[in-house]
């Protein structure tokens, strides 16, 4: 009876080693270098060569690449939210609820713009409006509520003091 051999290692972990370097591939110096493997560690990922971008945003997500972080002091983004009234009057039925006076809406957070027309009675609190948009919410018979202004009031005292 021929001897049996119980475990036999795989193929490959048996090709590398010391004194080995084919593992598999014939010649030696086919693939010897990291440009078979496409290149060392991160190597790739740079700006033309993009080869290793997938497993990048994979492993780490989509903040890797590109710049993050504190910008100029000085530059703060406009975060007021703007409302044309064209916009108002045709989403008349989501923003305001119809009352006897006319169409009450609150928009507390937004500046109203006037581009667009009216043909509502509007009624609008708002924080904010540019002097069309006022004009036109007042020609088409409505009103508009802002809330008071403290710079105002503080020159209404230093006035009345004089």
């Amino acid at each position: 009876m021929p001897f049996k051999k119980t475990h036999k290692r795989k193929k490959y972990s048996r090709a590398h080693g010391k004194n080995m370097g084919t593992a598999g591939w014939g010649s030696r110096k086919k693939h010897r270098s990291s440009g078979n493997r496409g290149g060392r560690g991160m190597a790739g990922s740079g700006k033309r060569a993009d080869h290793k971008k997938t497993l990048i945003t994979k492993l780490y997500g989509n903040t890797y690449f590109g710049k993050q972080g504190v910008t100029s002091r000085g530059t703060k983004k406009d975060k007021r939210r703007r409302i044309n009234l064209e916009q108002i009057q045709q989403n008349i039925e989501k923003y305001g609820k119809k009352t006897s006076k006319g169409w009450e809406i609150n928009l507390e957070n937004y500046k109203i713009l006037g581009d667009g027309e009216i043909k509502e009675k509007l009624i609008i609190k708002a924080k904010e409006a540019s002097d069309s948009a006022i004009k036109k919410i007042k020609k088409a018979g409505g009103e508009i509520i802002l809330p008071e202004k403290k710079i105002e009031e503080e020159e209404f005292e230093e006035e009345s003091a004089e």
